[in-house]
């Protein structure tokens, strides 16, 4: 008897994350270069009213799909990364970037594709914190019906050796229609496929888990979400349109909620301090744990516990971080579970 109970034990998250080095998981979606300008100013230009910035530094940063990817390996998944890129020096930037950090590409690229890209420019005074002062966008020009019939193709013939498919989407185009249907086809073969949509999450029906955050929510039921009963209104809504298994929906300094098919609610606290040093990227952080629990045969309520803890620590990071494995599984050691 005590054989057989030990046999059918449900896992705790802790062993649930222990089994990520053996688990692959596919990412598929737009992946961009996010370039960072440093520099400092102190006068303001006698040619325009606009600050001078005297240069300092620069760097680039996976973005986008690969920033999901690059948080998918650091918390120890084995991870596919299937996109576009341009041949152009952010393009080589990010395959290097790519090779660096262990992540198989498989990226298209023609002569005339720019890589998606968004460069920040950060100054500040001598003794002042940077700030943000312009955020320029290149790429993004459309991709020809072959390459998006090509990216479908390429999506079905790499799922087959992943356990689990990451579909970051930040509207480049990259997941048209023809991949959207192998994304339907593979979760309806019982692969979990999980879905970050950034502007058109109603396109994605028949999936396995789809990710808003509250906002993205509001815009895809059209309904105010001003408290836990227009969030729970929301939310059951959300899964009778898009006709997925379960709904994660981030609620920042509110933790997450999870929806499953039949109804049911469940609201998680945030982990950790309330007050995060910097959010940026978190929502990478959030769907590249769960679906990597996902894939490790957690049910979405483990998957989400799991993807929250993640969350409350990255967000004590500054900039665009990553969560190490052994991070997490210390976290989640401490955690109640």
């Amino acid at each position: 008897m005590g054989s057989t109970a030990k046999l059918h034990a449900v896992p705790t998250l802790a062993q649930l994350a222990q089994l990520f080095p053996k688990r692959t998981v596919l990412v598929v979606g737009d992946l961009v270069a996010d370039h960072y300008i440093y520099g400092q100013t102190d006068r303001v230009s006698r040619e325009a009213p606009v600050l001078i910035v005297r240069y300092e530094s620069s760097e680039v940063k996976l973005g986008g799909a690969a920033n999901a990817a690059a948080n998918a390996r650091s918390l120890g998944g084995q991870v596919i990364a299937l996109g576009v890129l341009g041949s152009d020096p952010m393009g080589q930037e990010l395959r290097r970037q790519f090779k660096g950090a262990g992540i198989k590409l498989t990226a298209l690229s023609s002569k005339r594709l720019e890589t998606e890209t968004k460069t920040r420019i950060l100054a500040g005074g001598v003794n002042t914190t940077r700030q943000q002062m312009l955020r320029l966008d290149r790429g993004g020009n459309g991709l020809s019906p072959r390459v998006r019939t090509e990216i479908a193709r390429l999506t079905l013939q790499l799922a087959r050796s992943a356990d689990a498919v990451l579909v970051s989407d930040y509207a480049a185009r990259v997941v048209g229609d023809e991949c959207r249907q192998v994304l339907r086809q593979l979760s309806a073969e019982g692969l979990p496929v999980c879905v970050d949509s950034r502007f058109q999450l109603r396109l994605f029906t028949g999936v396995t888990v789809c990710k808003p955050n509250e906002p993205e929510l509001e815009s895809l039921v059209r309904q105010p979400v001003r408290s836990e009963r227009d969030l729970a209104r929301a939310g059951r809504s959300a899964v009778k349109m898009l006709g997925c298994q379960s709904l994660l929906v981030t609620r920042g300094r509110n933790g997450v909620a999870v929806f499953d098919q039949n109804g049911r609610v469940e609201l998680i606290p945030a982990h950790g301090p309330e007050d995060a040093v910097d959010v940026t990227g978190a929502g990478d952080t959030v769907i590249a744990a769960f679906t990597l629990a996902m894939g490790a045969g957690a049910t979405s309520l483990d998957a989400a516990r799991i993807a929250n803890i993640a969350a409350g620590l990255v967000v004590q990071k500054q900039g665009t971080a990553t969560v190490p494995r052994a991070e997490l599984l210390g976290e989640l050691s401490r955690a109640k579970q």
